[in-house]
């Protein structure tokens, strides 16, 4: 590389001298010479280029002159930058305040052509010098610098909490600190080849007798550029053996040169045993929630899930004495006729048996209309619809056609054919828990559960399957999709105005569902006859229905109470 040097003078012939004095060494590329006409110009060609190793400079120039130039060269940090001044001998006064502003030399005009090539020469080699001195200081500190790092890595490395093992870009062992001899039970083995790694360090593959594969082990993988990490290797010690975690990266140089492979062991013994008593814990945890779940379960046959969560809850044990809540549901009782003659004719176990068959068969229509059974009473059964009146009446519907399929069973045993009645209301009602201390139980409580079970009474007296209430009645999404007639009214013990009653008819056998169908506004016009005190119009026209159908009980009970 050229030495540069940068010539400030304002004649231009001194250009044309410069380069026919050096025009060899120009030529081989030894110097470089760059030109400005005074010092203004001279600083913005140092600032261009900043690598000039020279000046020449006159000190008599226009603009700023080589005194000046020199007094600002001493605020530039250019420590091997050096100038020679240039000035007629009469001017040795100038000569020497150039001196004592820093100048290294100084040549007399006119110039010995000889004697600038020999002060050219001697700055060149003394700038070179410096250089040299410079750079032979840089790379002490600098090698002072590595040297401190490497002792604070070294140091940091020591108290690491982890095993340390570096190995060089062959794959030989280069460093370990001391918590890593201390898993291996030794340091450094000198000529240690990458494949008798796993040998000499003992390092197995978990819960097996086989070295650990060196081209599976993290380390070979830093080798490759590439970060790893595994948990499934084991370090043998005698008898002992030491689970551990191994992670490797690879170390590059500035270039990108891959020069080492670090890998930290940390023994995980603890953090195993941890896990093994974590998983112990979450099965015990299974097995009890599954306990719980069980039981829970066993607990919503007796309490059902709708009713504590109308509570808000989801477990029974979350349940209180006193917890109450008001809502409007639908209510609907359903009853065996006769069923203390038909259990006289059992013994005890057939009783049992019989109402658990005939019950299983009910509860699903229940259940599947989005209806939850609050309690049995011996063959009754009282149950609450939250959703809507419909879910109600479709289940009696579903129960009623269910039980003439168990008839029908029932028939093939020689065994007589059961009845039951259905009532269903709608109305606002309390949910809670009553009893003490060591007994409680959940309840209903409402008028409209009362006039539901006095629905379901009023079944018999009438001859229906199911009677429904008017508040249930005007509450249904579309009541004419079904077949129903208007049964009469009741008055509801304590209340002023008496309730209307409907008969809904679609699960009684297909020719006294088409009979009914028939008489259904003959009927109502008796029903309201009779109401209306014109007793004896609706004498006649229930005594026309019975002469149809005297299997009509509705009309017989009219005309009895006429």
């Amino acid at each position: 590389m050229p030495a540069k040097i940068l010539v400030v003078d304002d004649e231009p012939s001194f250009k044309s001298i410069i380069n026919q004095k050096f025009r060899k060494n120009i030529k081989k590329k030894d110097l470089e010479f760059i030109f400005a006409s005074n010092g203004l110009k001279a600083l913005e060609k140092l600032q261009a280029e900043p690598d000039i190793d020279i000046i020449l400079t006159d000190i008599s120039m226009p603009e700023m002159d080589g005194i000046a130039l020199l007094s600002t060269l001493s605020d530039i940090n250019h420590p091997t930058l050096k100038t020679v001044v240039i000035s007629a001998s009469s001017d040795l006064a100038l000569v020497r305040k150039a001196m004592n502003l820093g100048a290294f030399d100084f040549l007399t005009k006119p110039i010995d052509l000889e004697d600038l090539e020999i002060t050219v020469n001697k700055t060149i080699n003394y700038v070179q010098r410096l250089k040299d001195a410079l750079k032979l200081e840089h790379l002490i500190e600098a090698a002072q610098n590595l040297y401190d790092s490497e002792k604070r890595l070294e140091k940091f490395l020591e108290t690491l909490p982890v095993g340390v093992f570096v190995v060089d870009a062959d794959g030989k062992p280069f460093y370990t600190n001391q918590t890593a001899q201390n898993i291996f039970c030794k340091g450094i083995i000198a000529d240690t080849t990458p494949q008798q790694i796993p040998e000499i360090y003992q390092l197995y593959l978990a819960g097996t007798e086989e070295f650990y594969p060196y081209e599976q082990q993290p380390i070979f993988q830093a080798l490759k550029g590439e970060n790893a990490r595994v948990d499934n290797m084991e370090i043998r010690q005698g008898e002992k053996i030491i689970p551990v975690e191994v992670s490797a990266s690879p170390i590059f140089d500035d270039s990108g040169k891959l020069i080492y492979a670090i890998a930290t062991f940390q023994d995980i013994t603890e953090r195993n045993k941890a896990e093994a008593e974590r998983i112990q814990f979450t099965k015990q945890l299974e097995l009890k929630n599954t306990e719980l779940s069980k039981l829970n379960q066993s607990y919503s046959r007796f309490v059902p899930k709708q009713f504590l969560r109308s509570l808000g809850h989801e477990s029974i044990v979350e349940v209180s004495l006193g917890e109450s809540v008001q809502k409007e549901m639908s209510i609907l009782f359903s009853d065996i006729r006769s069923f203390t003659t038909l259990s006289e004719s059992m013994t005890l176990t057939e009783n049992f048996k019989f109402i658990n068959s005939y019950l299983s068969r009910m509860e699903p229509l229940i259940t599947d209309n989005y209806g939850f059974i609050d309690k049995y009473i011996g063959d009754a059964i009282m149950a609450l619809f939250g959703r809507c009146p419909d879910d109600a009446v479709q289940a009696a519907l579903g129960m009623l056609l269910e039980l003439n399929k168990y008839n029908f069973l029932r028939k093939g045993y020689n065994k007589s054919p059961i009845k039951i009645g259905i009532g269903i209301n709608t109305g606002s009602l309390m949910l809670g828990t009553v009893g003490g201390i060591n007994r409680m139980d959940t309840t209903v409580i409402s008028d409209a559960v009362n006039l539901a079970s006095r629905l379901q009474d009023l079944t018999k007296v009438y001859g229906a399957s199911l009677i429904i209430s008017q508040h249930t009645f005007f509450a249904l999404n579309d009541y004419r999709k079904y077949n129903y007639r208007f049964l009469g009214q009741v008055q509801v013990k304590g209340k002023k105005d008496a309730v209307s009653l409907f008969e809904f008819f679609d699960a009684d056998p297909p020719e006294v569902i088409e009979f009914k169908i028939q008489t259904k506004t003959l009927f109502e016009q008796g029903v309201i006859s009779y109401y209306s005190q014109q007793k004896e119009q609706a004498t006649q026209i229930f005594q026309r229905i019975i002469n149809l159908n005297n299997q009509d009980k509705a009309a017989y009970f009219y005309l009895k109470d006429n």
